[in-house]
């Protein structure tokens, strides 16, 4: 419990947003007299999740990845793309290496207040009120990465749920290639929808096997169970295994206004405010890129969540969900295109949102076709 009931910054949430936000503070030293809380029910204590990104060397969290791949493929029921990744690594971080670095990191400055709570309530006033379960604290800012209400009640934007099921598991025998990521194979389906197996392999003989949708509607567990049971049996070859870990989740890419609900005093950050790509789901360097604008805004007197977003990729994702909603049969074509006619860098920039407009122009040609037609008019 903090000592204090009075901070410069609050941050509502101990996830991905909320902790890399927390780092960079405390990297600059513009931040060394403030005070700054952490708010969170969870201790952050479980391996929760996995989090998985490409990126060029070198990197502030060089020493936190789990495993790293230079070459990836994507298996359609059609072909297969074998993608050299160079000049890009792809990584993936368990949440609760993240977790710990990122505590070691944050308990060894003196400004900075974890609190195990829950909030309730936010009033927006010139001293802004929070409410937990057990107290109440005033903030000069908030940063909030709780999703809004409205998500759930009112809510008439295009969302794709990307939710999935994976499993780590241990053969008996040496099975996979260690140095190649499957990012997407199609060739085990659920009817019309856009499914497919996601595999990261950490050695020869373990691998998260996660099977995901990018469909409307969830479905059961054990749905999630039969699939990955067929893959591992059918397409890996796999009759004699362990399950070693597992974990599930559920991921809106969605058009859905989180900006609008930040204020001059509170930044909805995270999942909660939009930070999640629309097209992919991807978060991890989205996220840094979004917390580097933060603090630059804040150091020049701005509103924090001043151009945290960029409306052209806003436009480009709203009309790729549009075709994924309206025929969600064409997802395993989207994506065949899309990986299978254009290079790593105007791939990845695209997806980073760094492209030029040359490099857009060409990702908009790979996927050229009456569906992205009617979907861009649509969207208009």
């Amino acid at each position: 419990m903090a000592e204090r009931s009075h901070f410069d910054y609050i941050i509502i949430g101990n996830g991905l947003a909320g902790l890399q936000l927390a780092l960079k503070m405390a990297s600059d030293g513009f931040f060394s007299d403030k005070h700054i809380a952490l708010i969170d029910p969870s201790e952050k204590n479980t391996n929760d999740k996995t989090w998985s990104f490409w990126e060029k060397e070198p990197s502030q969290w060089a020493d936190l990845p789990y495993k790293t791949w230079q070459k990836a493929k994507i298996n359609t029921s059609k072909t297969t793309i074998d993608l050299v990744l160079a000049p890009y690594t792809y990584k993936s971080i368990r949440a609760i290496d993240f977790y710990n670095y990122a505590k070691t990191k944050l308990e060894a400055q003196q400004h900075f207040n974890f609190i195990i709570d829950k909030v309730t309530t936010i009033t927006d006033t010139p001293k802004t009120i929070v409410k937990t379960q057990q107290h109440r604290y005033t903030a000069t800012h908030i940063f909030d990465s709780r999703v809004p209400d409205d998500f759930y009640n009112l809510n008439n934007s295009i969302t794709i749920n990307q939710h999935f099921k994976g499993i780590v598991i241990k053969s008996k025998t040496d099975i996979f290639d260690v140095d190649t990521l499957t990012m997407m194979d199609y060739r085990l389906k659920d009817g019309a929808q856009t499914t497919f197996t996601y595999v990261l392999p950490f050695s020869k003989t373990e691998a998260l096997i996660e099977f995901t949708y990018f469909t409307e509607k969830v479905v059961d567990e054990a749905v999630y169970d039969m699939f990955i049971e067929n893959y591992i049996k059918t397409y890996l070859n796999i009759n004699n295994y362990e399950v070693l870990e597992s974990e599930k989740g559920n991921i809106p890419m969605t058009t859905f206004p989180f900006d609008s609900y930040n204020t001059k005093n509170i930044t909805k950050i995270g999942t909660g405010g939009g930070w999640v790509k629309p097209s992919t789901g991807y978060s991890f360097k989205h996220t840094e890129t979004k917390v580097a604008k933060i603090i630059e805004n804040i150091k020049a007197s701005k509103t924090p969540s001043k151009h945290l977003f960029k409306r052209k990729y806003k436009f480009y994702d709203k009309v790729f969900l549009k075709v994924l909603k309206d025929e969600n049969h064409k997802g395993e074509w989207l994506f065949q295109q899309f990986y299978g006619k254009n290079n790593i860098d105007t791939m990845f920039r695209f997806l980073d949102e760094e492209s030029s407009f040359a490099e857009e122009l060409k990702i908009m040609w790979s996927l050229f076709s009456w569906s992205f037609i009617k979907a861009f008019f649509k969207t208009l």
